[in-house]
């Protein structure tokens, strides 16, 4: 039975369809990034590290190719992205146990819900958007006609994980919060993240 989702939300250009470290994607949808190559859905993920020289020339030149830069937020923009969540949060009544906002990507463990996991991720990526551009601080605003939105901040899709043990749960949570130590950022504390209590006895919840 699934608990809950470890959720990547990557930013617009960190993890491109045909990346050579694996995707979710089954096909390229961008035609300025077909010339890079085909989709490559994996279920697992490889370490810009573990990439051979040649793929990391083709990953940098994919990048290159993109409409608009590859985005990355800095620690107000970041900020604003946790003040959407949580009203999302909020308005929705999810419970997520974990949260770090990186500056290419964000990773959340959420607990199951009665939506799907993808109208999650897609409410939860508008609410940081409507906040952030409410603060002024979209970081493909210089992009926007005038009064016009900014192109869209976060990519197409999301990464998720099924959690369905204590133990998976316990793992995806651990991982999440030690991230930030990963890119020498310190550790973040927000307020609309619930403590992990524990799968209920019965086996079955919504957790809302």
């Amino acid at each position: 039975m699934i608990h809950g989702y470890h959720v990547i939300l990557p930013m617009y250009g960190f993890w491109l369809p045909n990346d050579p470290r694996g995707s979710w994607s089954d096909f390229v949808r961008k035609w300025e990034l077909v010339r890079f190559g085909a989709a490559t859905k994996s279920l697992t993920r490889r370490e810009v590290t573990d990439l051979t020289a040649r793929e990391r020339r083709q990953r940098d030149q994919a990048k290159k190719g993109l409409e608009y830069d590859p985005v990355s937020i800095d620690g107000h923009q970041a900020r604003a992205v946790g003040r959407g969540f949580a009203r999302q949060v909020a308005t929705s009544n999810y419970t997520i146990w974990a949260c770090s906002i990186l500056p290419e990507h964000t990773h959340l463990v959420i607990a199951r819900h009665t939506y799907e996991v993808e109208q999650i991720a897609n409410l939860l990526k508008g609410a940081a958007t409507r906040q952030i551009i409410q603060e002024d601080r979209h970081p493909l605003a210089v992009f926007a006609p005038r009064g016009q939105r900014p192109p869209r901040m976060w990519a197409a899709r999301e990464w998720k994980v099924y959690l369905d043990t204590e133990e998976a749960i316990d793992g995806a949570i651990d991982y999440v919060v030690d991230n930030p130590s990963k890119e020498d950022k310190p550790l973040q504390n927000w307020p609309f993240v619930t403590p992990f209590a524990g799968i209920p006895k019965s086996g079955w919840t919504t957790y809302h």
